[in-house]
Formats: C-alpha cells, structure tokens, sequence
C-alpha cells in the first residue's frame, strides 16, 4: 500500500454450528487459509506471467515458494480441466525438459494451436496418461496423429486407436533422420577418404551446417560459392544433397497413387548411388511408407509443435522452480490455449 509493505491483522468471528461443528467467519478478500489476499494474489499471478518467478516475489517481499503457489493455484482456476471433446487430430512430439537426456511429451491440437497434454517420459508408459484421459470416446473419434519416427508413440497409437491414421512430418524425416543418418554419415567417411589433402578435409569436415540447410537458405555469396564447389568437388555428397532435395518433393503431393510413383523412382535412385549410409537409410525408410503416403490424406506438420517447442524452452527458463512438472505443465497449457 503506497509502496509500503501491510501486514492486517482481522479478528474473525468463530461460530459454533449444532450440526455442521465449528465455523470461522468468511472474508470475500481472503482465499481460505491464504496469507495473502485476493487482490495481491491476482497481481502476483499477473506478473508471473510476464517476469521470472524470483524477480515477482522481490518486487512484492515474498518468498519465490510462495509466489510460485500463487501462480500455480491461480492457473489451475483459470484453465481447468483440458477440454478433449471434438479432437479428431493431434500432433506428438517429444522435448528436452532437464540436462542428461530427460525428456516429456507435448500434445496439442494442430488446426487450433492449443496443448492438449504435456507429460513426462517419451516412452509409451508415459504417453498412456494422455489415452486414459481421452477415454474411450475420444480414442473413436482420433482421425490422425502426427508425429516424429518414433516407435514408442506408434506403438501406444497402435494400441489404443488402431482406426487413427499415422502421419511422419517432413522435418523429422528428412532434416533429423537423413540429416544425421546420411549426411553426417556420408561427410565423416569423405573426410576420412581425404585424409592426406588436409585442405579438403577441412572443406568437407567444416560442411555439416552449410549441407543440411536449404539451399534457398544460403544467402551468403560465400556461402553459396563453397556450397558450389564442395558439392562438384566430391561425388557422394552431391548424389546424398541433391537426393535430400528431392525427397522433400514427396510432401508436396496430393494424390496418393502420385506420391507411390515418385517414391518409387526416388527409392530406384537411392539404391543405385553404391552409397551404403544411404542405401540402408531408404531401406528403412521403406518400412515406414504408409506413414509417408498419408500425408497426402492428412497435409499435417509440426511446425507448429516445433514453434511451441521453442516457447516452452523460455518456459522453463521463467518458471524458476520448474522441478515442479504440474507446475511447469500449467504454465505451458496457458502458453499455448488455443484460437477459435
């Protein structure tokens, strides 16, 4: 109050009930058992969603434990129960939550750009929770999920909705999966080749960022002059670059007799570039085509996932004190509440 820190002192009155026992006195202005009103627990809860936890409960004198039960009480009202009527596609991807490869679940709904679960694990042991609270009913209406090759969450999909198509995200499957199973494998090899010339060991040993990016993303005329002579400079790495590439084609159809063909004569390349890393990649990749096709059924991405990703990483950094995974999971689900 004016700056000042208040501390109120309220006699309450306590009245002797004959049939539900003894009663204290209500205060519209006090939550039950709260040592801060109503009002400053609002004003609390309003900059916590704007400044880290430690820098609100300086502002206001309080203890950051407190600050942080306030937030959270507050966001459990505000956001209640998620809301799984009508969801008929969703989109599963895992994040890192902690250092030492500790990771949690995100699930949201694509078309409105909401988080419908985050949880622990990126296994199917810790997808379950999310499958228990869709219930039967929204196991039926599940269409599609998107997602990253992963086999624990097919596996839990399989299992729980068996009608939901599959759907593999581009990003995934040609920036992470072949960027690090051919290109990283393709480079190491050609650099160890080279090892006599050191200047085009280093020519190639120093490509990994300038190959896996789009071409249409180098903008640097340097850029683009090494990018020239690293790929007519050595064979493997301009078949394993000009066939990640093409891959990305297989995206753009709409029609799924269309994208079987192409596919096919990209597999046909593939198999004769006499490059093993890229040969056993197609050969797995093989296994997952259904998963490819439908999208052509189902144009989903994760590129809003992707996006959400990178919110939750400022997430983590704000909610000091996020060894509290409810908490935590709170903040996210109000980051991300959905439009329309």
């Amino acid at each position: 109050m004016f700056e000042h820190a208040v501390e109120i002192e309220i006699p309450r009155v306590r009245v002797a009930c004959p049939h539900c026992g003894p009663k204290r006195e209500l205060l519209g202005w006090l939550d039950p058992y709260a040592r801060v009103t109503k009002r400053l627990a609002e004003s609390v809860s309003r900059l916590c969603a704007v400044m880290l936890i430690r820098h609100v409960a300086d502002y206001f004198g309080l203890n950051w434990k407190t600050v942080k039960i306030i937030d959270k009480r507050s966001l459990e009202r505000r956001l209640g129960p998620v809301d799984l009527k009508v969801v008929t596609v969703i989109g599963m991807d895992e994040f890192a939550i902690q250092r030492g490869h500790r990771y949690a679940t995100a699930v949201i709904e694509p078309a409105r750009k909401r988080v419908l679960w985050v949880g622990r694990e990126r296994s199917r042991e810790g997808m379950r929770p999310f499958f228990t609270l869709l219930g039967p009913e929204g196991f039926a209406a599940l269409e599609a999920v998107v997602m990253a090759m992963n086999g624990a969450f097919e596996q839990e999909v399989r299992a729980q909705a068996p009608q939901a198509q599959i759907v593999y995200d581009l990003f995934h499957v040609v920036a992470t999966k072949y960027g690090r199973e051919v290109i990283d494998r393709v480079r190491v090899d050609e650099a160890n080749r080279v090892h006599t010339d050191q200047h085009a060991r280093r020519l190639v040993k120093g490509s990994r960022w300038l190959l896996l990016r789009n071409r249409e993303n180098v903008t640097r005329e340097a850029d683009q002059v090494r990018l020239n002579e690293l790929l007519a400079a050595n064979r493997a790495l301009m078949i394993a670059y000009v066939l990640k590439d093409d891959l990305k084609e297989l995206w753009c159809y709409r029609h799924e007799g269309y994208a079987r063909r192409f596919w096919n004569g990209w597999y046909r390349r593939a198999m004769r570039s006499r490059i093993e890393p890229l040969k056993a990649f197609a050969r797995k990749l093989r296994a997952y085509l259904p998963g490819l096709l439908a999208h052509c059924r189902y144009p989903l991405h994760t590129s809003v996932l992707e996006g959400i990703k990178n919110k939750i990483k400022v997430i983590k950094r704000m909610a000091y004190g996020s060894r509290d995974d409810e908490y935590l999971f709170l903040k996210i689900r109000a980051a991300f509440p959905g439009i329309g």
